[in-house]
């Protein structure tokens, strides 16, 4: 039997209900601690682990990207294409690109974190496709950091806190696996300070940028534009931009899902046949000017090439020419913007 409790008594059942009751919300912020400083808005990528106890501050992710991954010896930074160098090309990558720069405890160094992920990686099914610490020739590494100058880290933080690391404690990782779905490359950078430093906010520590590359196609958005509203676009302002015809990253060969935006191109010219044009082709500012002003040409020639071939467009009435970066319509510092300056023009000679 169950005897009847008196009220003297009760207090000290509610106590301690009380007393459980706060241990539990004890426990549960204990347990959201090593996520209770992530950057606003930030989150772990479902495919990879973070390193116990450390905390995203600096978080970015864009449907679609252009993405060169290391997988040679780091040879130089390039100031003026605002891009690092390797003894032999990255590979060129498209898709969603993911990019986030985790803070790890005080205590934990960039061998550490290396270590770490690359051990994840392996158990996850990755092939290591570049190691730093397999590479005997990865002992050079000035301005490898410059790539994260516009990479703010924390609200707090300064943009220059890489000013201050110590570049013996970089560490690079690149790795591939390959799905169904699409493959999916991961590239990690380790780096550490030794100590605390005033003048640039950087604190003794070490941190991981983990890029996550998910190769897919672009998804295309755009609407064709049709002759007649070429037509009128040149009217009202003397020339029209198109968007529907693509290539490949660092590529001139015309993608196939661009021939309906060219084949309007062809109908713009045979319903007036005294139109002759520059086909001018236009790039974002990724990779040197003398680059981008050969590539731009080279796409605007073979606009010109299907066009004369296929189409059977007077080859006379078109004249391709590339500017190269000189003429955007955007900010070159954003993908959106860059996506924007990505173009081919149409202007009447």
């Amino acid at each position: 039997m169950i005897k009847k409790q008196s009220a003297q008594n009760r207090p000290v059942i509610y106590g301690s209900k009380i007393f459980a009751i706060f241990g539990i919300l004890v426990f549960v912020l204990i347990s959201m601690e090593g996520w209770a400083a992530d950057l606003q808005g930030s989150k772990d990528h479902p495919l990879i682990k973070r390193f116990g106890g450390s905390e995203i501050v600096g978080y970015d992710t864009k449907r679609f990207d252009e993405y060169e991954l290391q997988t040679a010896t780091f040879k130089t930074y390039n100031l003026e294409a605002k891009k690092r160098e390797f003894v032999s090309p990255g590979l060129k990558l498209e898709g969603s690109v993911t990019r986030i720069w985790y803070e790890a405890p005080g205590d934990a160094g960039s061998a550490e974190l290396s270590g770490n992920y690359r051990n994840e990686l392996a158990a996850q099914g990755f092939t290591i496709l570049y190691d730093s610490t397999k590479d005997a020739a990865a002992t050079k590494w000035t301005g490898f950091l410059n790539a994260f100058g516009n990479r703010k880290v924390a609200t707090s933080r300064s943009n220059y806190i890489f000013m201050a690391a110590d570049q013996q404690g970089i560490r690079v990782l690149s790795a591939k696996k390959e799905r169904a779905e699409g493959d999916i490359y991961v590239y990690l950078t380790t780096v550490e300070w030794a100590k605390d430093d005033v003048v640039y906010k950087a604190k003794k520590g070490a941190c991981a940028a983990v890029d996550i590359i998910e190769v897919r196609p672009m998804q295309q958005n755009m609407v064709v534009v049709k002759a007649e509203e070429m037509a009128k676009e040149i009217t009202l302002k003397g020339r029209v931009a198109l968007y529907g015809i693509l290539f490949d990253v660092d590529q001139a060969t015309v993608k196939p899902e661009s021939m309906a935006a060219i084949q309007e191109i062809a109908t713009l010219l045979k319903q007036d046949p005294n139109l002759a044009l520059h086909v001018v082709g236009h790039t974002d500012n990724a990779g040197g000017f003398e680059h981008n002003l050969d590539l731009s040409k080279r796409r605007a020639e073979s606009v010109k090439t299907i066009l004369v071939r296929d189409y059977g467009i007077a080859e006379k009435r078109l004249t391709p020419n590339g500017v190269a970066y000189l003429a955007p319509v955007a900010t070159n510092a954003t993908e959106e913007g860059r996506a924007k300056n990505r173009r081919v023009e149409l202007v009447p000679r």
